[in-house]
């Protein structure tokens, strides 16, 4: 139908992040400015790999994953991530994310990324730990992971939780280069992976988290006829923090995939008419891991 898109996701690079959308098309995202959009029909499969769900599934409105079983099994089917493909030739680095106060993981991505797949998992801080074939980084992770006691993925809600509650950017690097440095003192790293000393890079300019307001809703889905519209006031990956009628709601833009959308015209006013779940106050106080 003309008029209406469909949602790809949100991608970072070197202009911020944008919005991409189906046929190659994307919208930067620039903080001040006002996101509005109306949901249109049933939500269905994206497909894997660049190809249309052959039988355009119906998905589920609160799934962040708008695959079918078959196409998510096509998708990871030469995935890193999924351990299938593992003949990968291109170098590798080890990584070191921080989310918040004792919220840390250690990752692996393509050096040719370089700093995009912290950008896409929301990391506020990082420091490279190594680089390497594929195989040394995967050992690497597997053994930093044991020894520093980091969980291997740590979850979204978690991350929104802290965003807006964050230590000063000195306490962020301070955590990052007192585990750095115990990482880098561990034996056991494979002989051809290459240690990198640290430096803390801080994301939290990209991320517009300077005076960010604590969330007080989050979106849990998208239903057909409803309507997200606000001022976009900071992203982290694929959350947008928007702001709307005096408060604060985050909408996971995976949620979006799937769905036709259709833009809401200026002068419509900025609204939410999807299901929100209320963000307790007290939510996202958490104990020191470190």
């Amino acid at each position: 139908m003309a008029g209406l898109w469909r949602c790809v996701g949100v991608r970072w690079g070197d202009g911020g992040p944008r919005l991409l959308w189906e046929e190659g098309r994307s919208s930067p995202l620039g903080y001040g400015r006002e996101l509005a959009f109306r949901v249109v029909g049933e939500r269905s499969c994206v497909g894997a790999r660049g190809n249309r769900c052959p039988v355009a599934a119906a998905m589920p409105g609160r799934s962040t994953q708008a695959r079918c079983a078959e196409c998510a099994r096509l998708d990871r089917a030469h995935s890193v991530a999924a351990d299938t493909y593992l003949d990968d030739p291109r170098t590798y680095r080890v990584y070191l994310a921080w989310f918040g106060s004792g919220m840390v993981k250690v990752g692996i991505t393509a050096e040719e990324r370089g700093s995009a797949r912290l950008l896409e998992q929301g990391a506020v801080a990082f420091g490279w730990l190594g680089r390497g074939p594929l195989m040394a980084a995967r050992r690497c992770e597997e053994l930093l992971r044991a020894a520093l006691g980091v969980p291997d993925r740590i979850p979204y809600a978690e991350k929104r939780a802290v965003r807006a509650r964050l230590p000063g950017a000195d306490e962020r690097a301070a955590e990052v280069a007192r585990l750095h440095a115990r990482a880098l003192a561990l034996a056991g790293w494979p002989e051809s992976l290459e240690r990198i000393e640290c430096q803390v890079v801080d994301h939290a300019r990209e991320f517009g988290l300077a005076g960010l307001a604590p969330a007080s809703g989050v979106v849990t889905e998208l239903v057909d006829g409803g309507v997200v519209g606000g001022r976009l006031v900071a992203a982290a990956g694929p959350d947008l923090h928007l702001e709307a009628g005096g408060s604060v709601l985050v909408l996971d833009t995976r949620l979006m995939s799937g769905w036709d959308l259709a833009a809401v015209g200026a002068g419509a006013g900025s609204g939410v008419s999807v299901p929100v779940r209320e963000v307790p106050k007290e939510e996202g106080v958490q104990d020191q891991l470190f």
